[in-house]
């Protein structure tokens, strides 16, 4: 049978899109697996952190709840990681995908409205990485006799004040890896226009984030504070 040019364009393009949306589905993939460990270590120590306190929810085992939140904070921030190396990209790539329809009545238009605040979660907790770096290229270069004791504490400052982010991805960033997996069958449509609006995308989301801020706990990196009332 005779084909078209369009559709033989189509077949050629096939493998392209298909190496695409497999190499999306892999990005996905891992945020949707990030938020959920996100979520698994806050309901770990959810399980556990009454054990820690009296009835008023007062700290009465202080080592062991301070050792709790420490662990905690650690593992979320292993998947901070994963949506500060994937997160920027995909969510550009969901705004540009998405047509207005979406936001307005559709299985993922409450995904989409979560992510209204995710831009500054992400640039929030990508300023504590760039500050972890500065400070483990500080201690490289003056301390490298005692740099292991002072890097674990460095790294438990760094967990402590990504756990506000950490915990915000727990919600923006699971709804995240919904609407990129629903739109999924969009990417590498059009490759030339999908890229501009990519490209569009991710201009306007670092205009948005030069202008917004998150308001975070103060964080002391110097001392531990005393005992306080129990947060999850």
């Amino acid at each position: 049978m005779p084909t078209s040019p369009d559709s033989s364009a189509t077949r050629d393009c096939q493998p392209q899109y298909a190496g695409e949306r497999a190499v999306w589905r892999v990005r996905v993939q891992a945020l949707a697996s990030a938020a959920d460990g996100i979520r698994q270590a806050s309901d770990q120590w959810d399980a556990v952190s009454d054990s820690y306190c009296d009835e008023d929810g007062w700290p009465v085992d202080e080592t062991g709840y301070a050792d709790g939140k420490v662990a905690r904070d650690a593992a979320a921030w292993e998947h901070v990681e994963t949506f500060l190396a994937h997160g920027p990209e995909v969510l550009a790539t969901v705004r540009a995908a998405a047509q207005p329809a979406d936001y307005v009545d559709g299985p993922i238009s409450t995904d989409l409205l979560r992510l209204r605040g995710i831009d500054s979660v992400l640039e929030r907790a990508g300023e504590i990485r760039r500050e972890w770096d500065q400070v483990i290229a500080l201690m490289e270069g003056s301390m490298p006799g005692s740099r292991e004791l002072y890097e674990e504490r460095a790294r438990e400052i760094r967990n402590s004040e990504g756990w506000h982010y950490a915990d915000e991805l727990n919600y923006s960033g699971a709804a995240l890896a919904r609407a990129a997996d629903h739109l999924t069958d969009r990417i590498g449509v059009d490759q030339s226009a999908h890229t501009g609006r990519v490209q569009a995308a991710l201009a306007r989301s670092a205009s948005g984030q030069r202008g917004a801020s998150v308001a975070s706990p103060p964080a002391s990196a110097v001392s531990d504070p005393p005992a306080v009332r129990r947060s999850r």
